[in-house]
């Protein structure tokens, strides 16, 4: 069941570069004398907590337990960081070092736009991030889960040590990369590049088939349960050991800042596997939850209230199995915001006007409809060899078409009654001439306190007559 309540009970350590973003706003309306640069006057600043504290951040406004662990300086800039993070819930196990600043970057904005940054940092030294080891093995045995945030300012200088103890422990180990050295990451549990990251250590890729066989190259010799690679406005490709890949394109209704999406992909998606999500949801919610991030300016989270808008708002069909587990889940978050959920079954070989009356018919009896479709061989064994004249996929993407429908799934057993004991909606619908007690699953339907209802065709209108007219036969 996708229930975000259960993000509450989830406890995330967070290890990585620790930085400051630091925005000064105001208008501009001329150019400096002195030279070619547009004089901005600044009226207003803030500061908020970016690299591995964004990370905690997103973690944190989704009301799971977090500790962040990284090098700071001895300065203001860490106070103010330590502030910050302390009133967001968020536990903090600091190095702090007289060797090197708190990592600070400055944007002057202005209009909506960024006018330039000025990064104040120094390098951390191996020798600087060695005591970040104790730190980590003080907190990760309490910690479901480890995310390793890498922006190769050197706070991971000694990142094998920090994955060697999190195997030794038994903890997913997620690291969000950077650099073209992946060696350093061998033995984590899931890495998270972004295309051009991904391409500084394979090399271009042609295509998706090209990416997808050197991402399997590489989760080999890293030895990776999988690897995750974001693709911008195409969405993100997961590559798992023995599954095919999965791709899902993304949910981003408005791109205004990309700043800190990534941040936002891992720490959703250490959350939900901490939850006990399974890899491909925790991958979707990942996914709803940058398309939600990158229409905010700068380094933002979301909140629950918002991530649940992006499942509602989601209702995908697919044919994988992956995505029938996704789909189930979603039926499970719209019944606990109250919903009532529909579903219907069918060949729906070629789309009429009796169906789209029939599932509008059945849309109103609830809120959400779900439509479950024989699969090829299902439709054969129940209607002759010469059927199915639109294949499975066809079907499904007329199907998902329809305002009416919110989500299509497939089953491939002659009756859809194992399907409907998995997903129990409120209602189950049946059109045709049938009672109650002999429609498929009505006795899981009714035991779990829904409703079973029959509907009737439109008179005059059937696929068979259809395709009997099209031959020029007498229907």
């Amino acid at each position: 069941m996708l229930d975000l309540t259960a993000f509450d009970s989830a406890r995330l350590l967070i290890v990585g570069d620790i930085m400051l973003d630091r925005y000064w706003y105001g208008p501009t309306s001329r150019i400096s004398p002195e030279a070619p640069v547009p004089v901005v006057r600044v009226d207003e600043s803030e500061d908020r907590p970016g690299g591995a504290a964004n990370v905690a951040l997103n973690i944190a406004s989704l009301g799971a337990h977090v500790c962040l662990s990284g090098l700071v300086g001895r300065d203001d800039n860490a106070d103010r960081l330590a502030a910050a993070l302390t009133q967001a819930g968020i536990t903090t196990h600091f190095h702090v070092s007289d060797a090197v600043p708190t990592i600070t970057k400055l944007r002057v904005m202005s209009r909506n736009q960024q006018l330039i940054r000025l990064d104040f940092e120094s390098p951390a030294s191996a020798e600087d991030a060695a005591p970040l080891a104790d730190r980590v093995a003080e907190a990760l045995p309490e910690s479901d889960l480890m995310i390793l945030s890498d922006y190769g300012k050197g706070s991971l200088s000694n990142i094998e040590q920090l994955i060697a103890l999190g195997r030794k422990l038994g903890k997913r180990v997620l690291i969000d990369p950077k650099g073209s050295d992946y060696s350093r990451y061998k033995g984590a549990s899931i890495i998270t590049p972004n295309l051009s990251e991904f391409e500084a250590v394979v090399g271009p890729c042609t295509d998706d088939d090209d990416m997808i066989t050197k991402g399997e190259r590489l989760r080999k010799e890293l030895g990776l349960e999988a690897l995750l690679i974001t693709l911008s406005e195409r969405g993100m490709m997961l590559i798992r050991a023995n599954e095919a890949p999965l791709h899902l394109p993304t949910h981003a209704q408005a791109v205004y800042d990309v700043t800190g999406a990534g941040d936002t992909v891992i720490g959703v998606l250490g959350l939900a596997l901490a939850a006990g999500q399974p890899l491909p949801t925790a991958m979707w919610l990942a996914n709803l939850a940058a398309g939600v991030v990158v229409a905010k300016a700068g380094t933002a989270t979301l909140t629950v209230a918002e991530l649940h808008e992006a499942i509602q708002d989601a209702g995908q069909s697919s044919t994988s199995d992956s995505s029938l587990d996704a789909v189930i889940r979603q039926v499970r978050a719209a019944q606990a915001r109250g919903e009532r959920v529909v579903m219907t079954n069918g060949c729906f070989d070629i789309l009429h006007s009796g169906h789209v009356g029939y599932l509008e018919e059945a849309r109103q009896l609830g809120d959400r409809l779900l439509v479950a479709v024989n699969d090829d061989a299902s439709v054969a064994r129940l209607k002759g060899p010469t059927r199915p004249v639109n294949t499975l996929d066809r079907r499904m993407r007329v199907l998902g078409a329809l305002a009416s429908v919110d989500w299509v799934v497939p089953f491939s057993e002659d009756t859809p009654q194992a399907l409907i004991e998995k997903i129990l909606p409120d209602v189950l619908v049946k059109g045709g001439d049938y009672k109650v007690e002999e429609i498929a699953g009505h006795e899981a339907v009714l035991a779990n306190g829904g409703e079973v209802k029959v509907l009737g065709f439109e008179e005059g209108v059937s696929t068979s007559a259809l395709i009997k007219a099209i031959q020029g036969q007498t229907p």
